[in-house]
């Protein structure tokens, strides 16, 4: 199946694209629990916990300076004797919290748009912070969140222990994971893609040109995405009787310098593979350069595939074929989600969301020389 991508996105003459799978939507839905028919003091659930009255108020209150087993244990008597945070929309900042493992320009900027377009037209403003480093020290992200009580928070490529998950619902403060970097449990909402048949697609695209030897640069290991993407690869290589070998698969972390790296060791063999499927767009363009450095000609001596469909992939030099994942409707998705779970009231829901891939063929890949 070919579809065309839209007039405004200038694709260039030549191109194609095969779309792989529909959107999957999975929900459950956990009823609330009703008030108890007897309320008890807070001095009573303080001496019932352990605790003093002041823990207890701070529960109550979701200030972040009680330990995640306290604050678990109060919060279940609470919930038993009919407490409940009131969850008011005048207390809430009119911001949406996006939090990044680890902001990477490129991939970020598709991200950052797609919150920014239904934060805009909520009217609100979006903060950006990064779990993994830059953070005022001795206070973790979800610290800031929970100062800031925006609308809501989505976390990209990343995750929740139960500390952050325990702070955020205390403050009411509903969390969406986009891309769970592992499997965030199916009472976390998540936005996700179909990375596993993107994987299949782009493999498969190669094997059908003729390729029998086919390269991998990874994702990190830890990554669920990098980890579907690579099962894929094996699965097209399995079902077309080809054998996986290990040692044309090198790990990578989807930045540029690995894809450069790791080329120069695919590239240099004397057994080199004639195609690669790189994980993702930046390892393909570094990629690009090992084998330029090589005098390796795309596609003539190389065929390369990325993942993403980043914008500089239509134009870099020749184009690049690439499974494109809806990077601005995955982050316009999650953000509709977490202002949905701000506005719920009653029933929560869990909900797993997976947008389709699609394999967008360009002039990167073409049939291995002599074939």
């Amino acid at each position: 199946m070919t579809a065309r991508e839209p007039a405004e996105s200038r694709t260039p003459p030549g191109e194609t694209r095969k779309t792989q799978s529909e959107t999957r939507t999975t929900t459950t839905r956990t009823p609330t629990t009703g008030r108890s028919a007897q309320t008890a003091t807070l001095a009573e659930i303080a001496r019932e916990a352990g605790v003093s009255a002041p823990t207890v108020s701070k529960v109550l209150n979701g200030r972040a300076d009680v330990a995640p087993a306290t604050r678990s244990r109060v919060e279940e008597l609470l919930r038993a004797h009919g407490y409940r945070r009131r969850r008011a929309e005048a207390s809430r900042s009119p911001l949406i919290d996006l939090v990044f493992h680890e902001l990477e320009s490129a991939w970020a900027m598709e991200v950052i748009r797609g919150v920014e377009n239904v934060a805009r037209d909520a009217g609100l403003s979006v903060v950006l912070s990064e779990s993994a480093g830059r953070l005022t020290p001795g206070r973790t992200w979800a610290d800031q969140v929970a100062a800031r009580r925006p609308h809501g928070v989505i976390l990209v490529l990343s995750g929740l222990d139960e500390s952050q998950r325990a702070l955020l619902t205390s403050r009411s403060i509903p969390f969406v994971v986009m891309d769970p970097a592992g499997d965030p449990g199916a009472d976390v909402p998540s936005i996700g893609a179909t990375n596993w048949q993107g994987g299949l697609a782009a493999t498969r695209h190669l094997v059908e040109l003729g390729h029998r030897r086919i390269g991998a640069i990874t994702g990190p290991s830890r990554m669920m995405c990098s980890r579907a993407r690579i099962d894929g690869y094996r699965a097209a290589l399995e079902t077309a009787g080809l054998p996986v070998e290990q040692d044309l698969i090198r790990p990578g972390d989807f930045h540029h310098e690995t894809g450069y790296r790791q080329g120069l060791e695919l590239l240099r063999r004397p057994d080199r593979p004639t195609a690669v499927f790189a994980g993702n767009d930046l390892q393909a363009l570094g990629l690009y350069e090992a084998a330029r450095e090589l005098g390796l000609r795309i596609p003539e001596d190389l065929s390369v595939v990325g993942f993403d469909d980043l914008p500089v992939a239509r134009w870099v030099g020749p184009p690049l074929t690439t499974v494109r994942q809806p990077l601005t409707e995955m982050a316009e998705a999650a953000a509709k989600l977490v202002l949905d779970l701000a506005r719920e009231a009653g029933e929560q829901a869990a909900t797993r969301v997976e947008l389709a891939t699609s394999l967008v063929v360009r002039s990167s890949t073409a049939a291995p020389s002599g074939a």
